[in-house]
């Protein structure tokens, strides 16, 4: 892929600084999803050799309640319209609540809109700007790279206790990659495993209460480093097992008068100025566990969320194959 973009560095002397807006002129609305490209994809494709697939999907009403307070899990009803027929819906669904991916009209940047300045009164049900059916219409498709926080804090011999929520360092990557051999190319999408929603999911029910009232969750310090080593290790998708991909409660001021409204959270520097989609709550568990066993960290994954036109979210429907 030829690379052509600014730094970080450079994004930071634009306005809004850190932003990627008017990069990707072919398709603007697409974000970072735009670094997997045709090439990326093909070669990606050409690494599946042995058949296997996993999803990556967590079932919609797993975290029930969600940890989102404004949220809850979906309510399954079977329909009949006489004896031989069968039909369903769903109530209640938020398409946030469990495995997601954060389209770009899902946070706004403050005092300067939504991503690539698309105006406000576009961001509404059933108009199409930023809505999650740009990459259902094109699903992101290319090549994963796993990156296993959990077992490298494990075999370092400071395991995460996610019942504390701790703030992750963005070193903790390059050292996991380093310790996998592994290394992160133009296009990839990168899932972080730190074992959070298996422990979560796992958690007895007091303790999930704890933590959900609480609003803590494991998740990665509020700094400029994410938002530099993702913009220029060119990350088309950037995913985790954990509830808001940052640490919560926030652990920074670094971004509070820019966030005034999420507390200085790093949401609107990776969404709304970046473009980057973020996977939260992404199940890992079984990947993890066949990398773990044939040594391979790198899957061709695929994601398509819902084709919900003007969505804000969606459940990513993801695959990875090897």
């Amino acid at each position: 892929m030829s690379d052509d973009h600014p730094t970080y560095a450079e994004l930071l002397h634009r306005d809004p600084p850190g932003a990627s807006w008017g990069v990707f002129a072919r398709d603007p609305e697409r974000g970072t999803a735009n670094f997997a490209g045709p090439s990326e994809v093909a070669g990606a494709a050409a690494t599946v050799t042995r058949g296997a697939v996993f999803s990556l999907d967590h079932a919609l009403d797993a975290f029930d309640p969600p940890m989102a307070r404004a949220r809850s899990a979906p309510r399954h009803e079977i329909l009949s319209a006489h004896e031989n027929s069968r039909d369903d819906v769903l109530r209640e669904f938020y398409l946030q609540a469990t495995s997601q991916l954060d389209g770009l009209r899902h946070r706004r940047a403050t005092g300067h809109g939504f991503y690539n300045g698309v105006p406000d009164d576009h961001v509404r049900a059933g108009h199409p700007a930023l809505g999650v059916q740009r990459w259902a219409e094109k699903p992101i498709a290319g090549r994963a790279v796993v990156v296993d926080v959990e077992g490298l804090l494990a075999a370092e011999g400071t395991p995460l206790d996610h019942r504390a929520g701790p703030a992750l360092d963005v070193d903790v990557l390059d050292r996991a990659l380093r310790a996998q051999g592994e290394e992160v190319r133009p296009g990839d999408l990168v899932l972080v495993h730190t074992g959070w929603a298996r422990w979560f999911l796992d958690a007895d029910p007091s303790v999930r209460a704890e933590v959900r009232d609480a609003r803590r969750a494991t998740g990665f310090r509020q700094t400029r480093d994410l938002p530099t080593w993702l913009w220029d290790h060119r990350v088309a998708v950037f995913a985790t097992d954990t509830f808001a991909v940052e640490v919560l409660p926030v652990a920074t001021d670094v971004f509070l008068a820019d966030a005034p409204d999420d507390a200085g959270m790093m949401h609107q520097e990776l969404i709304a100025k970046l473009g980057v989609p973020l996977g939260e709550l992404w199940n890992l568990t079984e990947l993890v566990a066949d990398s773990r066993q044939h040594g391979r960290w790198d899957a061709f994954v695929v994601v398509k969320p819902l084709h919900l036109v003007g969505g804000v979210g969606s459940p990513p429907n993801a695959t990875a194959l090897r």
